[in-house]
């Protein structure tokens, strides 16, 4: 396994979320970021996931309720990964794919934009 301090990968996970565009950025609302070292049990290999209301769903009964939350996964992107290089690209893939879920966008839609 790849070996890399949990600074050092929340360090990649903030540039990626740099690298979105600021025309997005401003668009999300209500949504903290968070890095875990592992995923639940049941999904051992899960990189990311996105709990809360997507954008798209949000109506005039939406307020006073707490952030959406993204979580990116630590171990499981190390795991999987053979270089640092390969870390960078899979945490910026996962970012992106997270965050378009807070959009509204699902996965066959990301599969098919090459964020699976």
């Amino acid at each position: 396994m790849l070996e890399m301090t949990r600074e050092m990968f929340e360090e990649l996970v903030a540039e990626a979320l740099d690298r979105i565009p600021p025309e997005l950025t401003r668009l999300m609302d209500n949504v903290a970021v968070f890095v875990e070292d592992e995923p639940p049990a049941d999904d051992p290999e899960l990189l990311g996931v996105y709990e809360g209301t997507p954008l798209t769903e949000r109506g005039e009964w939406y307020a006073g309720v707490l952030p959406d939350r993204i979580t990116i996964f630590r171990g499981p992107t190390l795991r999987m990964c053979e270089s640092r290089e390969d870390v960078v690209a899979e945490t910026e893939i996962t970012v992106v794919h997270e965050i378009a879920h807070h959009f509204g966008i699902d996965d066959a839609r990301l599969h098919a934009l090459g964020y699976g």
